[in-house]
Formats: structure tokens, sequence, C-alpha cells
């Protein structure tokens, strides 16, 4: 991501400089002196759950001072929603949040200009099936003082998902700003499988923020007072469940891993120090036919991961979870209890392949960057169109169809498509001059994001089932998606 970087470095500066408080290096703070946060798991009042979205302070390090953050119940990241499969769940999501954003806005991008309220939400559950009136569409925002209930059918395989914000024009601040948490589906098939549960399951939400030395938010801007948007953000503070450079405390065996990468654009490297293997089991949309061994595996913006990490034979040890060069957080691996160790189930669920003669339609859509004179980047686009075009993709309800994402930018994007689960079935070089690529272990099940790799044409397959109705398919680079890089498709009704 060549342009955003030089980018980055100028207005991160530049922001800096004019928030009263230098930039802390977070290499400058202990390691591994907090304990990682068990995220909580909230709980309905009648059958329904009201989380409300308010702006708290919380200590993302034991020597910083607390950080002003936007937050679902207090917390950062959310309580986690935990449901079943087929039970449908209704959900108040209550705005309470200033009438001022703490964040640069730039109101020249589609969705934020100057006659729209600086602070607004709406709510998406990230992977879920959902009637288009509870999807979170990024207009039908809502401010202070207002809420929004949505139902959730549910009616999915197991898997982890996620819930963020969806504003159109201010999406990326207001995640950047704190509000996400988790939504696992759970199912019958998966509790009969024993697979880890209790303290041995470990949800791990995955963030990079740039931070003060007072402890608060940077957000970078672009040195134009009137257009402050920049095309990337990396943070050099990576935060695990809210908290930086976090450790866990674990017995000498198997622990499962839920993993989401919930950072606005950083992708994650992930492997253990060790060298140890982790066994995937799962991936955006649930589980996998059978257990993968992979020494290392990416996690792009929205992704997901089940893992099995095995600290057998292990006792004493101190195991980092690192991303390339930067050190996440630390396992410590305690004493053995004697209690039962259950082994790895060597077969999980069925992933039935959907054959590419059942498409009805394949469409070829592009990946577009704008760039100026002085080769900066000044919006991203999808198939050349932005976002108040006419609709042009509109798959007939309950068919399948071959999407070919062809990126003729420099960068990877992760592309995201609302309602609906595919596979991927390959890529090949722009203008198909190689031979194609089979989609990589992490891609062998079901997903809901995929990377589109420049220079690259990616194929996926989707039935296009559930619902009817206005949905929208975009990049989960957060400032790519801000500024044009989204697009509502419509499911039509045969």
């Amino acid at each position: 991501m060549r342009t955003s970087r030089r980018l980055f470095l100028q207005s991160a500066a530049a922001f800096a400089a004019s928030a009263g408080s230098p930039s802390l290096d977070p290499n400058s703070l202990p390691r591994f002196v907090d304990p990682l946060p068990r995220l909580p798991v909230a709980k309905p009042n009648a059958g329904k759950y009201r989380l409300v979205m308010r702006e708290a302070e919380l200590r993302l390090h034991r020597d910083l001072p607390p950080t002003r953050l936007w937050t679902f119940d207090g917390c950062f990241p959310g309580p986690t929603l935990e449901v079943r499969s087929g039970q449908a769940a209704l959900v108040e999501w209550v705005n309470q949040l200033p009438e001022r954003h703490f964040l640069p806005i730039d109101r020249t991008l589609h969705g934020a200009e100057a006659d729209k309220p600086e602070v607004r939400t709406v709510v998406h559950v990230h992977g879920a099936k959902t009637p288009p009136e509870s999807d979170g569409y990024p207009e039908d925002w809502y401010t202070r003082g207002k809420s929004a209930t949505y139902r959730y059918p549910n009616r999915q395989e197991p898997a982890m998902l996620w819930y963020h914000d969806h504003a159109m024009g201010i999406n990326r601040l207001n995640i950047y700003a704190g509000l996400l948490g988790l939504y696992l589906v759970r199912d019958g098939v998966e509790d009969g499988l024993g697979l880890l549960r209790g303290r041995y399951e470990v949800p791990l939400v995955i963030c990079d923020r740039l931070l003060r030395k007072d402890g608060s938010l940077e957000y970078p801007v672009s040195g134009r007072p009137d257009a402050p948007w920049v095309p990337e953000v990396f943070g050099n503070a990576l935060l695990v469940n809210g908290k930086l450079f976090p450790y866990l405390e674990v017995e000498p065996r198997p622990y499962r891993l839920r993993l989401l990468n919930a950072s606005n654009g950083r992708f994650y490297h992930l492997s253990l120090s060790n060298g140890r293997e982790f066994h995937l089991i799962g991936t955006d949309q649930g589980l996998l036919p059978a257990p993968l061994r992979i020494p290392s595996f990416v996690l792009a913006p929205g992704e997901r991961a089940d893992v099995i990490v095995d600290f057998q034979g292990r006792s004493g040890e101190r195991v980092e979870l690192r991303s390339d060069a930067f050190e996440l957080m630390q396992f410590r691996v305690g004493r053995a209890t004697g209690g039962r160790v259950p082994p790895v189930p060597t077969v999980l669920r069925p992933v039935p392949r959907i054959p590419e003669a059942a498409a009805v339609r394949t469409r070829v859509l592009t990946l577009n960057e704008d760039m100026n004179g002085a080769g900066e980047s000044m919006r991203m686009l999808l198939n050349g169109a932005h976002w108040d075009m006419p609709v042009t993709e509109k798959p007939l309800l309950d068919t399948v169809e071959i999407w070919s994402i062809a990126n003729l930018t420099e960068d990877s994007h992760p592309i995201h498509l609302h309602l609906v689960r595919f596979q991927v079935l390959d890529r090949r070089p722009l203008l198909y001059r190689g031979p194609p690529q089979p989609p990589e272990p992490t891609e062998s099940g079901w997903k809901d994001t995929v990377r589109a790799h420049a220079g690259m044409v990616t194929r996926i397959i989707a039935r296009f089932e559930g619902y009817p109705g206005r949905y929208v398919w975009h990049c989960h680079v957060l400032e790519h998606e801000d500024n044009e890089m989204m697009r509502p498709y419509e499911v039509v009704a045969v």
C-alpha cells in the first residue's frame, strides 16, 4: 500500500503536533503486564438484548492514562452476543453518544456532507443472514437519543460473526473509536463435536491504534484542512481484546482461539514464537470438514479464523502470538491440573462445494483507484461506479452467481458481501496470463470476506439465498469503504 504509507507518516506527525500530546512509542512500555480481558457476554431481558453506545474512558495498558473511547455498554470490545442457530434474536441498538465527534470528519466524502450530523450510527452484524431492514444499511443511521431494534433470524450454521458501526461516510471513525463486538452463533451439531468451550475457548479481537502519551487516540489526517481523509491507517499499538501486550495464563492442554481482525486497514500474518502449528478448524462462516495443520496464516480486516493451539508438554514456557515482527500477546503455560484433555476431532462438518455449472451468471467486477497528479490516492471505486449511481448487480433470489473480481489497483482489498456466504474458486493474473491459483488453506471453508490481490482476478461463487432486498458489498479497509469503495446490490425475488 505504497502511496498511503508516505501520507500516513506525514499526516500522523501533523495530527500529533496539533493535538497537544506527543505520539506514543508502544515499545517504551513494559510488555505482558496486563492480563488478557475475557470479553463479557450480553444477557437478554425478556427475550431482547439492549446494547447502548456511549462514551467511556478505559485503560489500554497498565502504564497509560485512560483512553477516551466509544463503546457498547462501556466495554471495548463490546459485550459478546451468543445466540442459537434457528432461534431469532431481537437487539435494540441505542445511541447515547455525544453530539460532537472527537475524530476528524471529512465533509467532502459522500454521506458525510456538512448537512449531516457529526455523530450518526447504524449497526451491521458482519456475516449475518438478515432481512434488509435489519442489516444496517449505511444510510439508515440515527442520532443521539434514538435507537433501532433489529431482528436476527440466525438461520445459519454456527460461526463467529461480529457487529460494528456502518454509518455512511464516518464508519472508519466510529469503529476506530471503539464501536465493535462479537456475535457467536452456536448449534447442536457443533455442541456434539466436543469442541473446547468455557475457559478453554478464548475469543481474540485484534485491532491496531495510534496512541498519544496521554493515552488518547490519534487518527491521522491528510494535512488538507478541508479534506482530512487518508487512504489507510496503520497503528503501531496492537491491541488484543482492548489491551496492549496482554498475557493469558493457560494450562498445558489445547485451547480454542477464535480470532477476528477488527483493524481499519492492517493485515496480520499470525504465528507462534515457538514454531508450533495451528489446527485450523473454521473460517469466516463456520467449521471446516476437517482440521488443517498450518504454521501461520493471514487475516485481512473483517476476516476470522477458528484455531486450536496445543500447549501440552510446554509447562513453564512463554509463547507469544506474533504478526511478523510485532508481538501481540503472550501465553504463560502453567502446570497440568490433571483434567481430561479432549482430542482434536478429526471430522468436523461437511462443506459441500458449489459446482461452477450451477451458476446462472458470471459477473466481472473491477476494483479501481483514482489518483491525483502527485500520485496520491483520492478515492477507491468498485466497478468504476460511485455509491449513488444506479444499482447494477441484481442477482435473483436463490440463484448461484460467480463474481470475478479484477483488481486494477496496487493494493490487496478484503471484499465483503452482505447477506451471503461464498466459496473461493481461484485466482488468476489479470488477462488470465497464467495458470489459476487454488484457494489458500484458510479459504477452504465458507467465507464472507475475500482478499482480492493486486493484479489478480479473484473468483468467488455464492448462492444468493435468504431474503430479497437491497444490501451492500464493499472493501473492508474502512478508509476505502468510506470513500466510495462500497456499492449497493439488490437481491430480486423471482
